[in-house]
């Protein structure tokens, strides 16, 4: 089947030792997982754009089922954002892409993530469009495939990135100025794959759609049968902090004369794990670097980044506001400074009920759950009705080698999301 095909020719690209995913953006890995994209989209007579951001689409336009091909490409971005038409998705069909539905995720991975989250939605997006088309469907309005790029914040540390640009939710200087591990900005990586990062902000096509639809692996163990529907995401944020102290020898230093930030950093992962059952929520420190890093030599600052999730924003804030009382105390005792700085956050996210409630109607009213992993459609959502079909996860593993979903209830993904586009996009 086109789904088996699809999947195991992505499967391969960016494999680490351990089983586990290593696709960061604008490395080889993100380069073959681009060049995979283009191709199956091609091989469909998919129109493939990208956007200034770094994100890419495939275009199956209403415009072409008149009888030509699907060559013939589309209207430019700037011809989009002039033209006047209109259209929501209760709205009559229109041609043109201001009335579009789009769907699919992401490519990119976290350290030695699972294999479904993200990819999962691209493959399943191309596999539905080919079940329309074995059923004979055509669209009323287009269809677009997208990948959004670093959605995980893997290597630049901000979380659904590509999204958060088009949409205007983050200034473009300040994502210019991004960095890695090596120091490498967000600017000069795009630069280097031959976009201008100069260009990079809103894109009045993106926020000009009539809906998004998001199939995503559910990434936790709520979800029982084998597709669901999303009602929600949780509040959620990361944070960073920076303990400076002074660096000096491991074996020569009193006890009494040091200034180890490490200490306060330890005291603080505690309080962020006695926090989070305080609050309810969800607290992680995943992320340290260490300087200098060496095994003989007491550290000169310890740079670490905090996640917190939490049901309601009141639990999310004070969670964090905690864990911050934490660190200056620790800091203080150890003689040590730490500071401070929120990296990202993003709102509750309620998704559109109306569309929900038309997608649950569609599916034979599926389960309806919330989740705590943060998406692009939960970007998209300020902007334009969005929703999410979840596809069961037998481990409840997810971001860990051991994510997974079996065959048959990725096939029923598929059926449901082209019986989502069929509704939204062909009748």
């Amino acid at each position: 089947m086109a789904f088996e095909d699809m999947w195991e020719a992505l499967r391969p690209i960016g494999r680490a030792d351990g089983g586990g995913y290593r696709r960061f953006s604008w490395t080889a890995a993100d380069r073959e997982c681009r060049a995979w994209f283009t191709e199956e989209a091609r091989s469909r007579g998919l129109t493939v754009e990208r956007d200034p951001n770094g994100n890419l689409f495939a275009w199956w336009d209403a415009e072409k089922n008149t009888g030509a091909s699907m060559g013939g490409l589309i209207a430019s971005v700037a011809s989009i954002a002039a033209d006047a038409m209109t259209g929501d998705f209760h709205g009559e069909p229109v041609t043109g892409r201001r009335d579009a539905v789009l769907t699919g995720s992401h490519l990119d991975s976290v350290p030695d993530g699972g294999a479904y989250d993200g990819p999962l939605g691209v493959v399943s997006a191309f596999a539905a469009i080919d079940l329309l088309r074995e059923r004979g469907a055509t669209p009323r309005r287009p269809i677009g495939v997208a990948v959004f790029a670093e959605e995980e914040g893997a290597r630049f540390g901000v979380a659904c990135l590509g999204s958060r640009l088009a949409t205007g939710a983050i200034d473009p200087a300040r994502a210019r100025g991004l960095r890695d591990a090596d120091g490498v900005t967000w600017g000069e990586a795009m630069a280097a794959e031959g976009y201008d990062p100069d260009a990079i902000g809103a894109d009045p096509q993106l926020l000009s759609l009539n809906c998004f639809v998001e199939l995503h692996v559910e990434q936790g163990r709520a979800l029982t049968a084998p597709v669901g529907l999303a009602s929600a995401i949780w509040p959620h944020g990361r944070w960073r902090f920076d303990f400076t102290g002074e660096a000096d020898h491991a074996g020569t230093t009193r006890l009494a004369d040091r200034r180890d930030p490490m200490l306060p950093f330890a005291r603080t992962v505690l309080a962020a794990r006695e926090a989070a059952a305080r609050h309810d929520a969800v607290a992680t420190v995943g992320k340290v670097r260490v300087t200098p890093n060496g095994v003989n030599a007491i550290p000169s600052s310890v740079a670490a980044w905090l996640d917190a999730r939490a049901p309601s924003e009141e639990a999310v804030r004070a969670t964090v506001a905690d864990v911050r009382a934490a660190a200056r105390e620790a800091a203080g005792r150890d003689r040590v400074e730490v500071s401070l700085s929120e990296e990202s956050y993003t709102e509750v996210v309620d998704f559109h009920a109306d569309l929900r409630d038309r997608l649950a109607k569609t599916l034979g009213d599926p389960p309806v759950l919330p989740t705590g992993a943060g998406h692009d459609a939960g970007i998209l959502s300020a902007h334009l009705p969005t929703a999410m079909l979840f596809v069961r996860n037998p481990t409840g593993v997810s971001h860990a080698p051991a994510e997974h979903a079996e065959l048959t209830d990725c096939l029923a993904g598929v059926e449901a999301l082209a019986d989502v586009l069929d509704e939204l996009a062909c009748r």
